[in-house]
């Protein structure tokens, strides 16, 4: 996978987010939102990903929304991605938008290298993945979470139920102590996704301790 790093190289704060052409179009204002929020110096490092649904997702599932199912390459992105972490004593911060933020919520189930988690409008109706929230622990100090008011407004029944399932994801993580937080943002799933992707990690650097 292709990686596109931003920010300084030798700070000892690395946030890491999977992304496709349409973050990294926007990526560097994300970055620089997340400068204007925080004081951190910090580096990011994009993960492009080739196959959105395949690559990002934990299991095999039907597809949702068009005809593309959704793969099981979750597993082998978190690999090459841990490959980046391996060896360095720095504080690294995992985030995403969209099924890259339930791929964040899920890597941080699978390994304790991430201090934080910034899951921005994640897709948290993904078949299956609030059950497997509630008989797993997260590894994650902390969380955050988000979601555009309109987001449930969809004739998707699946998708339609991630206004739910953000509710149900915020109260599993308090219930297991986990300091999160879910943040309400005006608008549909594709409104301010630079920003909204920013305030995540902004909270995640502003909370670390």
């Amino acid at each position: 996978m292709e990686t596109f790093r931003y920010g300084n190289e030798d700070a000892q704060l690395v946030l890491i987010q999977a992304v496709d052409a349409h973050d990294l179009a926007v990526i560097e204002n994300e970055v620089s939102e997340i400068r204007r929020l925080t004081s951190a110096d910090f580096q990011l490092i994009a993960v492009k990903t080739e196959r959105w649904n395949h690559d990002l997702s934990p299991w095999k599932s039907p597809a949702v929304f068009g005809r593309e199912p959704f793969g099981d390459g979750a597993e082998e992105t978190l690999t090459e991605i841990l490959r980046l972490t391996s060896g360095l004593h720095k504080t690294f911060l995992i985030g995403g938008y969209s099924l890259s933020g339930l791929f964040a919520l899920w890597a941080a189930y699978q390994t304790g290298v991430f201090s934080g988690t910034a899951a921005a409008s994640p897709s948290v109706w993904f078949p299956g993945f609030t059950e497997y929230m509630n008989t797993h622990e997260i590894r994650s100090k902390s969380v955050y979470l988000s979601l555009g008011r309109k987001e449930p407004d969809t004739r998707n029944p699946v998708m339609a139920a991630v206004g739910d399932r953000i509710r149900e994801t915020y109260t599993i993580l308090q219930s297991q102590g986990v300091s999160c937080i879910l943040e309400w943002n005006q608008g549909n799933h594709f409104r301010d996704t630079d920003i909204r992707t920013a305030k995540a990690f902004a909270w995640l650097i502003n909370h670390l301790k």
